[in-house]
C-alpha cells in the first residue's frame, strides 16, 4: 500500500508556475490589513505565493499585483518592510 503524502501545490503569482507550497514563499495580509512576508506559512490572513527566482520576488514589493491578490492597498511602511525582507533571502539565496 502506498502511503506517501502529498504536498499542497500552489501558484507563483509573479510568473503562474506550479510548485510545492514548501518550497514558495507566502506573503499575507494579517486581519488588522498589514502585508507580511510569511516564511512558516501558518500566520491567518489571505495569502499569496512566490517562487524564489529573482524575478518573481522583485515583482512581489513592484506592481499592484500583490495588492489586487490579497484585496489590500499597501501602505509605505508594509512596503518597505517587505523590500527588508525579500532582500534578506535573496542574500541567503547568492551565499548558498
Amino acid at each position: 500500500m502506498n502511503t506517501t503524502k502529498k504536498q499542497p501545490q500552489r501558484t507563483c503569482v509573479a510568473c503562474r508556475s506550479v510548485g510545492g507550497k514548501r518550497g514558495l514563499l507566502r506573503v499575507v495580509r494579517t486581519p488588522e490589513g498589514r502585508v507580511l512576508l510569511d516564511p512558516s506559512g501558518r500566520l491567518p490572513g489571505r495569502g499569496a505565493y512566490f517562487c524564489r527566482e529573482n524575478a518573481c520576488l522583485a515583482a512581489a514589493v513592484k506592481g499592484v499585483q500583490l495588492e489586487q491578490i490579497l484585496k489590500v492597498k499597501m501602505i509605505s511602511e508594509d512596503r518597505e518592510t517587505l523590500k527588508t525582507a525579500l532582500g534578506e533571502i535573496l542574500k541567503e539565496q547568492a551565499v548558498v
